[in-house]
Formats: structure tokens, C-alpha cells, sequence
């Protein structure tokens, strides 16, 4: 039955589990698993913090789909990053403060990398370098466009998935792209970086 679920969608296996099936989330939790964690992390910047959002985030996900509550007409990683941003919201507002973000917590982006060229280590040095200092400016944006620039081009997640992920107009989702592009590029500039970005 493994193999079947291997050849399902995340959709049709959240659907699956919804009827009752228990094996097809494990697989769909396999597959979605690393998306939610690394989201919630590059917002809340803290590791614990983040296991524990991720905890609710899932429970969250269980009950919603033991309650039916999900239809398969989007991507199920979009529908379980917004659960996730929702619990990060619900965090803030029980904290009553923005400022749970701790800029001294070690640099836990470095462990998601992505290996885009194969073809020699020194290019793979390079890039890991660059991808690195990326990462750092990222982490300097402001929660909204550190939000929107991690999702779009980390986890390639669509302007219009992000707008609804964060509950904004796809306008406001590029604005605050282009806007933490910008402070990127002078970030960057100040600090003699070069980016391609």
C-alpha cells in the first residue's frame, strides 16, 4: 500500500486520510514536513519556538482534516503553511509582542540548502556562499517581507498561494517582495555583498 501512496499526490492523500485512512498521513507528514518547519522557522527565528508552533500547526491540520474541513481544490503544502502562519499569528497576539524574534539565535537557515549546481564543488562553494549571505540579509528584513522572500524563492510558492497564506492582496504579497528585494540590494551594498538577486 506504501507504493500507492508513493504515486498519490499530497491532495488525494490528504483527502484519503480524511476518510479514515491513517497510513496515507504518515506519508503525506513525510512529504510536507520540511515546507511547514522551515516556514514557521525563518518567521519566528527561534528553534524551539518553532518546534512548538509546528506541533499545534499539525494538530491543527489532524483535527481540520478529521472534520472535513479540507477540499483538494488547492495545493495541501499552501492550505498547511497558512495553518501554520494562523499559529504563529495566534502566538503574537497571546504574547502581545513582536518581539519574540531573537536576532543573537544562530543562523538555523544555514541547514536548508539548495544544490543547484551539480556540475563542480567550486560552484557549489560559491553558491552555498552566496545562498548563505541570502539568507543572512533575509533574516534582517521585516517579518512581512522576510515572509514573502523565504516563501517565494526558498520554497517557490506562488504570489497568488502567498497572498492567500498571508491573508493579503496579491499586490500587497509583491509589493512586499519587491520592497525586501530592495532593502536586500542595499543591505548588500552597505556590506560590500555581491548578490544575484
Amino acid at each position: 500500500m506504501t507504493n500507492d501512496f508513493e504515486c498519490m499526490t499530497n491532495e488525494q492523500l490528504a483527502v484519503l486520510y480524511s476518510k479514515g485512512n491513517n497510513d496515507a498521513f504518515d506519508t503525506l507528514l513525510d512529504r510536507v514536513k520540511g515546507d511547514v518547519f522551515s516556514y514557521i522557522l525563518v518567521i519566528v527565528h527561534n528553534k524551539e519556538l518553532a518546534e512548538d508552533v509546528f506541533q499545534d500547526t499539525f494538530i491543527k491540520i489532524i483535527t481540520r482534516l478529521q472534520e472535513g474541513k479540507y477540499n483538494d481544490s488547492g495545493k495541501f503544502t499552501s492550505w498547511a503553511i497558512r495553518i501554520a502562519h494562523n499559529s504563529i499569528l495566534d502566538i503574537f497576539r497571546k504574547q502581545k509582542t513582536q518581539n519574540i524574534f531573537d536576532p543573537n539565535y544562530g543562523d538555523d537557515m544555514t541547514r536548508f540548502s539548495q544544490s543547484l549546481y551539480d556540475d563542480s564543488k567550486e560552484r557549489n562553494i560559491v553558491h552555498g556562499q552566496v545562498l548563505s549571505d541570502v539568507k543572512r540579509l533575509m533574516m534582517q528584513l521585516p517579518e512581512s517581507q522576510r515572509e514573502v522572500v523565504y516563501m517565494r524563492c526558498f520554497q517557490d510558492i506562488s504570489f497568488k498561494e502567498i497572498a492567500e497564506i498571508t491573508g493579503v492582496s496579491i499586490n500587497t504579497a509583491l509589493g512586499r517582495m519587491r520592497y525586501g528585494i530592495i532593502n536586500m540590494r542595499k543591505m548588500a551594498k552597505q556590506h560590500n555583498v555581491m548578490l544575484d538577486i
